[in-house]
């Protein structure tokens, strides 16, 4: 069974509190090693979030102006969650 993945702010919360274990206390060589190995993965996966992120945007943007977009004084209607 496979861990669930951190939502993007659940891995920058856990980036800070390992930066912050480090820079308090002196963890033993094979502590640090860890902890540096999971930064590193959650730095690359904080990365491709905010990359999908910008190129989802980046879509509906396009999809936008080439439907014509919107006029800049109307305010577009909030979709319904």
């Amino acid at each position: 069974m496979s861990e669930k993945q951190p939502t993007y702010s659940e891995a920058l919360q856990e980036l800070e509190t390992i930066l912050r274990e480090i820079e308090e206390g002196e963890p033993d060589v094979d502590e640090l090693s860890a902890k540096v190995k999971r930064a590193a993965f959650l730095l690359r996966y904080c990365e491709e979030k905010l990359q999908k992120a910008s190129h989802e945007v980046e879509e509906i943007l396009t999809s936008l102006d080439e439907e014509g977009g919107t006029a800049k004084d109307e305010a577009p209607e909030e979709p319904e969650i």
